[in-house]
């Protein structure tokens, strides 16, 4: 509060006075806007727990698919053997008879009983592979095997030729895979992260108003002459402010390089990812036409091994042949059931990878993409 002393003659004034005047300020925060990071930073963590279950769910239905497809396989497989193992059986009955008779040696009959006999070992290790399929199923499709019976996979497996385009189902893929969002949601965040530590994208804005009031108090203006130029009543001045301040925390601590170094770790791995999509597409869409070749061999040689397989048994029959030819052909035959049985195996599994790589686990209603 400044004062002081007044003094001097003018009309109709005498004496010394003294004066004081007082100042007062008012400041009001007009707003005070600060964009808290829970608001964006929360948003994305709801987004990464969402991709998150979605990702765990399309590796949980992957593995139901892969264990499904490996119990019709090993179930057909051994199906496959033991038909074989009870017509090599029947061959072994029938040298045991001619060896009897005296029409065959010992060595025929030998021979005969242990191709029979090696068939058992497989064929026990197809049930094996199906009983370890089946708990793979029942562990995808959370079934306790202690409280209920193993799943049985219906059907058998189909072969459904596909019709590849690689570069458009790169271009959807990555749009729709799951472990792609993800992936962009974790730099999204880390950039949040940075921004956040830095405030440059969270500043405080401040209003304000200031005000001066000066009472009357009877003194005398400098310079003033007369009574008439004297203060004659009170002085206010206000004026308005505003403040962007922007709040250092942590650029210098190195803070901000910290979450920067994360931001282009995960930048980087995402693009490995989508880089990644079109390389896996094509790999899958090579293997496919591989197995598609495979598939049309074996279809054709099972075809003539069974209809050959078929020859020399009633050539056996008729005496034409022989019954190590019978076994020959057999064997012939189980192999190439069990290649194109393989080959469908492989062709189907092929497709499931297709379908994990090109993101079509996780189509929702608004996806019209045509599965095939």
């Amino acid at each position: 509060m400044p004062a002081g002393v007044q003094a001097g003659h003018r009309a109709g004034e005498s004496g010394v006075k003294g004066f004081a005047v007082g100042r007062g300020w008012l400041e009001q925060v007009l707003f005070n806007m600060a964009v808290p990071p829970s608001l964006r930073r929360g948003d994305v963590e709801v987004l990464i727990a969402q991709q998150q279950l979605n990702v765990a769910v399309v590796e949980q239905l992957h593995a139901a698919r892969l264990a499904f497809y490996a119990a019709l396989y090993n179930r057909s497989l051994e199906s496959i053997r033991d038909e074989q193992r009870q017509k090599l059986a029947e061959n072994v009955t029938t040298e045991k008879d001619r060896y009897e008779a005296g029409l065959a040696d010992k060595s025929a009959f030998t021979s005969a009983s242990v191709q029979a006999s090696e068939l058992v070992p497989e064929i026990e290790s197809a049930h094996r592979a199906y009983r370890e399929s089946q708990l793979k199923l029942a562990e995808a499709m959370a079934i306790d095997p202690a409280k209920s019976t193993l799943p049985e996979p219906e059907g058998e497996l189909q072969f459904i030729p596909m019709r590849l385009d690689v570069d458009s189902e790169t271009a959807a893929a990555l749009q729709r895979r799951s472990d792609l969002k993800l992936a962009r949601l974790f730099v999204r965040g880390a950039n949040e992260d940075q921004r956040i530590i830095a405030a440059d994208y969270y500043p405080v804005v401040a209003g304000t108003i200031n005000g001066e009031y000066v009472p009357v108090t009877g003194i005398h203006r400098q310079g003033s002459t007369s009574k008439t130029q004297d203060f004659i009543g009170s002085e206010i001045r206000e004026k308005a402010a505003y403040t962007w301040r922007v709040i250092d925390n942590g650029k210098v601590g190195g803070a901000v390089l910290k979450a920067r170094a994360t931001r282009e770790m995960n930048e980087l791995t995402c693009r490995k990812l989508e880089a990644n999509v079109s390389r896996e597409l094509s790999r899958i869409a090579n293997d496919l036409k591989g197995i598609d070749a495979r598939e049309r061999s074996l279809s054709a040689a099972s075809v003539a091994a069974e209809e050959s397989a078929n020859a020399v048994r009633e050539n056996v029959a008729t005496g034409l042949a022989s019954p190590l030819d019978y076994r020959v052909s057999q064997n012939a035959f189980l192999t190439t059931r069990s290649g194109l049985l393989e080959a469908i195996y492989q062709h189907n599994v092929a497709i499931a990878e297709w379908d994990r790589a090109s993101g079509r686990y996780f189509q929702f209603s608004d996806d019209n993409t045509k599965s095939r």
